[in-house]
Parts: structure tokens; sequence; C-alpha cells
């Protein structure tokens, strides 16, 4: 019984001393950062496909490379955390959702960059808003091996005819304004984007 109770509360203080080291970075502008921690048990890759992509129109796949902070070496096991509307606009769900799959709906996913920092998703084009008032976009949130996690910049379509030049980052986090100009490749659409940690990002340290 003694062992037991020991055994515990070594996973325990394992556990929790994990979780504590996850640190939001300028927290006053996040909203739902922390769903990036919501993979849960999964084994994740550097590659994901996010739902519905198999049936809805048209199809895309981003890619890229992470870097360290030097903008020069590979980042490995950089989670990426990815959601988007659906072609009506809206971020749907299924009704069971938990935590904050309840406000950004079932159309998300996480991809881990492998050894030489390389990550890639595959998924549909997004829908503006149905108030037709904000770009069409696909929002992401970075977790580092550390802990640190943050928002940068969301992905953006340059033929959009919604995109303005407001919308488009001048020194955009991450190091890349996110605005992809997707090109055709057999039938999907693609473009790349990469992401330099900590790039323009308040209290990054």
């Amino acid at each position: 019984m003694r062992y037991i109770f020991i055994l515990l509360s070594i996973c325990c203080i394992n556990a929790c001393g994990q979780e504590a080291n996850y640190r939001l970075i300028d927290s006053g502008r996040c909203d739902g950062c922390e769903a990036v921690l919501e993979f849960g048990d999964r084994k994740l890759s550097s590659v994901d496909t996010l739902p519905l992509y198999e049936q809805t129109n048209p199809k895309i796949k981003v890619f890229g490379t992470v870097y360290q902070p030097d903008g020069i070496t590979p980042a490995e096991g950089v989670i990426l955390y990815l959601y988007h509307t659906n072609r009506d606009g809206i971020y749907p769900k299924r009704g069971d959702e938990k935590g904050w799959a309840r406000r950004h709906g079932y159309i998300r996913g996480w991809v881990k960059t492998d050894q030489n920092g390389q990550y890639a998703f595959y998924t549909f084009r997004p829908a503006s808003y149905p108030s037709g008032t904000e770009a069409e976009h696909i929002h992401i949130t970075v977790l580092e091996p550390d802990g640190k996690y943050y928002w940068i910049g969301s992905y953006l379509f340059h033929d959009d005819p919604l995109l303005r030049d407001r919308d488009i980052d001048k020194t955009p986090r991450g190091g890349s304004d996110g605005v992809l100009k997707l090109t055709k490749e057999g039938n999907l659409l693609t473009d790349r984007r990469d992401i330099v940690l900590g790039k323009n990002v308040p209290d990054y340290d």
C-alpha cells in the first residue's frame, strides 16, 4: 500500500511539474491559446489532415520549416495548433465538445515538427464569417518543447477580396505575414510558410 502511494505521488509530481512548465507568452492578446495543449494522448506527427478534408473543396496543403530564434537552425518537436471555419464561415460543432473545442469547433488539428523542423497539414480553404467583415483565415498557436506557447498571425489568402492592408502585419510574429499565394499542384492548392520561433513576439525570452 505504501509502495502504491509513493508511486502515485511520483506520477503526480511528474505530471504537475510538466504542466507547470507551460508558459503563455503575451497573454493579453490571446484568445484560446490554451487549446494548443488539448491534444491529449494522441501521437502527433509532422503531418496532419484536418476533419472534412476529403469531402470539401478547394483542398489545400500548407507546409514549411520551423526554425530556432536564430532563423537558421531547424526546430524539432514544436507543436502547431490549427483551426478554422467550414465553407459556411462557422466553427462547426458536433455537440459533445469539451474545452476550447466548444468555441473552436472540430475542424482543428496538431502537427509536431520533425528533426528537420518540417511540418505540413492538409485541409480545405475556409470561408469568411457570415457577416463578411473579416478575411478568410486559419488560426495558429505555437507550443515550444520547453513549454512556451503563443499565437502568431493567421494564415491568410492573397486573393481574398476581404483581405485589407491592415490585416497584414508589417512586423509579423513568427517572421512571416502568413499570406498564402496558393499554386495548383495536382488536385491541391499549396504554399509554404516558414516560422521563426519567438520572432516579433512581445515578452519572448
